[in-house]
C-alpha cells in the first residue's frame, strides 16, 4: 500500500527541551515582614549587559513588593548568578520502512534508514539568593531555568517573566 511508502517520524523538539522551571525555597522560621530594605552583594552573568538586566529585573520585583534598595547595609543582602549551559537535543528521522506488513499493520522495521541529528540548545540558569543583612544567613533562594532564543530581546522578556514568577509569592507569609 503506497500510503505509507515513505513515512517520517520527527521527535518533537519540545518533548526533549526543558520546560520552564522556577523553584523557590526559604527559611520557614524567618519572619519576612521584618525586612524592608536590601542591598546588592553581587550580580554575576556572562557579560555586563546581562548583569544589568538581571539586577533590574530583581530590583523591579523587590521594589514592587515594597522593599527599598540601598547602597549598603540593607536588612537583606541580595546575590544573583546567571549562566548558560547547553542541552543536547536528538532528532531522529525514519525513512523507508519497507518490507511487508507486520502484525501491527506497518511494514517491518529492518530495511529503513534512520538519520539522527544533534542540536545544542542554550538554556539559561538564574539563581537569586537573599541573605539576612546582619547574620549573613541564607533566608530565601529562587532558581529559574529556561530555553533561550537567538534574540537578546526575546531572552530579556524570558528573564523578566521568570523573575516575576520567582517572586510571585514573595515575601513568604510567616508561619504561626
Amino acid at each position: 500500500m503506497k500510503i505509507l511508502k515513505k513515512l517520517i517520524f520527527i521527535l518533537p523538539a519540545s518533548a526533549l527541551l526543558l520546560p520552564a522551571a522556577t523553584r523557590v525555597d526559604f527559611d520557614h522560621a524567618v519572619n519576612f515582614s521584618n525586612y524592608k530594605t536590601y542591598s546588592w552583594l553581587k550580580v554575576e552573568a556572562g557579560d555586563s549587559l546581562w548583569q544589568d538586566r538581571i539586577q533590574r529585573a530583581v530590583d523591579d520585583e523587590l521594589m514592587a513588593k515594597g522593599w527599598m534598595r540601598g547602597p549598603t547595609g540593607g536588612d537583606a543582602a541580595v546575590s544573583a548568578i546567571g549562566s548558560t549551559h547547553y542541552e543536547q537535543q536528538l532528532n531522529t528521522f525514519y525513512d523507508g520502512f519497507g518490507g511487508g506488513w507486520g502484525w501491527w499493520g506497518f511494514g517491518g522495521f529492518g530495511t529503513g534508514i534512520a538519520t539522527t541529528t544533534v542540536q545544542n540548545i542554550p538554556v539559561g540558569d538564574l539563581m537569586v539568593d537573599i541573605f539576612d543583612g546582619n547574620t549573613k544567613k541564607l533566608i530565601w533562594r529562587g532558581t529559574a531555568e529556561k530555553t533561550l532564543s537567538g534574540k537578546p530581546e526575546k531572552n530579556e522578556k524570558k528573564l523578566r517573566d521568570e523573575v516575576r514568577d520567582m517572586f510571585k509569592k514573595f515575601p513568604p507569609l510567616a508561619k504561626g
